[in-house]
């Protein structure tokens, strides 16, 4: 099939009715029979593959053809009814599978550890086994669909494509080693860049181990002004010339570059989407490129009620907490911590949230006690009380002025990648 390229010029982006025209265009040529879909979860819900995936389970079943959704939880929590009443439409809930990281899926190959030293300078040499959900291999299914966003990402350098499997579907050792590779490596090498050591590590996944099924690619690009979607653009295709189309077009939409570094910088997080710091600390992933030294992060977490998605997850957090890059690698070093040496995507994940003691980070909650969040290594403070000053509601997305100081407000840091211009350029 001929790739599929729509690119919107207006501010509101492409139309229901063209992303539906695509999407039909793409699949009313094919004999099918059975179709997985794989969007992604809840926490992706400005990607549009809700809708995405609601147009596709309406046209294929209208032809007879058995259709199944598996949300690309990764270590998430499944998707309640509710969330996906409201990211899937009319698609009944029950047609949901739920993909578990740990017992769900089958080894399909091993990324060679000569290959992964040679993409990491010699920072990674040990292979990593290619896991994957086993529904993914099924004969059984004519065609996978994997529809989903391309945004900066602090682990990959931009999301979606061939992670939407080996890590939305995928197992532990995939997880944990290529969350600590993008660790080790450095995020803010990768953050916002196409073909890093990650993405490389499951380009090879997909070229090596995949070439037998049938993948249709459905890639976004979107912003969320006001928590309304917009649809900048969408890449369909087999290959890996949408995604490479894709990252060009989100590298434009979803990177800020800002003329000068922040001081103070709040972020909200929307309490429908974000229930623990594993996902709320994208506003630090997200931020640390644009803040300055000594610089203050402000996270507005209403409904922030945990640190991990997973409970095992959680306890590692509170135990070993977010002390910074060094602190943690000697943690994981030490044989006496075989939890967190079990566990790469967690010891990762508290290198990623930390700043290094370069800005400070405040946590503003409702549902999670202040000495919980300052016991992980964050400042603590009352969601309410910080919300009367930083007003989200009040606030305008970018600069601020709150008794005359200079705020810098984003209303969601998922969609997109700050960076202080001055400083990178010296850099």
């Amino acid at each position: 099939m001929q790739d599929i390229d729509l690119i919107s010029n207006e501010e509101e982006g492409l139309s229901a009715a063209a992303i539906k025209e695509a999407l039909i265009k793409s699949l009313e040529c094919r004999r099918l029979k059975k179709v997985l879909i794989i969007p992604p979860d809840f926490t992706r819900y400005h990607s549009n593959a809700g809708f995405i995936t609601e147009v596709c389970f309406d046209h294929l079943t209208a032809r007879g053809i058995e259709v199944d959704i598996m949300p690309a939880l990764g270590t998430h929590v499944p998707v309640t009814k509710d969330q996906w009443a409201k990211m899937f439409g009319r698609i009944p809930y029950e047609k949901m599978l739920v993909h578990n990281w740990r017992s769900d899926v089958v080894k399909i190959g091993e990324v060679p550890g000569n290959f992964i030293s040679s993409v990491t300078d010699g920072l990674w040499k040990d292979p990593i086994a290619v896991e994957i959900n086993r529904r993914v291999i099924d004969k059984s299914y004519d065609l996978v669909i994997s529809p989903g966003q391309v945004v900066p990402h602090e682990v990959i350098g931009m999301s979606n494509h061939a992670k939407n499997l080996f890590v939305g579907v995928g197992g532990s050792e995939m997880i944990n080693k290529s969350h600590m590779v993008g660790a080790v490596y450095g995020m803010e090498r990768m953050m916002g860049r196409d073909n890093t050591p990650v993405r490389r590590i499951f380009d090879y996944g997909m070229e090596h181990f995949l070439g037998e099924v049938n993948v249709l690619f459905v890639l976004t690009v979107t912003t969320a002004p006001g928590g309304k979607i917009r649809t900048h653009g969408m890449f369909i295709g087999e290959g890996r010339e949408c995604l490479t189309k894709a990252v060009a077009l989100a590298q434009k939409k979803n990177i800020d570059f800002l003329p000068h570094g922040l001081k103070k910088c709040v972020v909200y997080l929307d309490p429908d989407e974000f229930k623990s710091t594993w996902l709320g600390n994208k506003a630090v992933y997200r931020t640390r490129m644009a803040l300055s030294d000594g610089g203050e992060l402000i996270i507005l977490a209403p409904g922030v009620e945990r640190f991990g998605e997973d409970e095992s997850v959680d306890k590692l957090i509170r135990k070993y907490g977010y002390r910074g890059r060094l602190n943690t690698l000697r943690a994981f070093g030490s044989p006496e911590n075989a939890d967190l040496r079990a566990n790469m995507g967690a010891a990762a994940h508290l290198i990623h949230g930390s700043s290094d003691g370069r800005f400070s980070i405040t946590y503003a909650v409702a549902n999670i006690s202040k000495e919980e969040v300052e016991s992980v290594g964050f400042g603590a403070d009352d969601y309410s009380r910080m919300a009367r000053i930083y007003d989200p509601s009040k606030f305008s997305y970018g600069f601020n002025e709150v008794g005359g100081e200079e705020v810098y407000f984003i209303p969601n840091p998922a969609l997109g990648l700050w960076i202080d211009r001055e400083r990178f350029e010296n850099e």
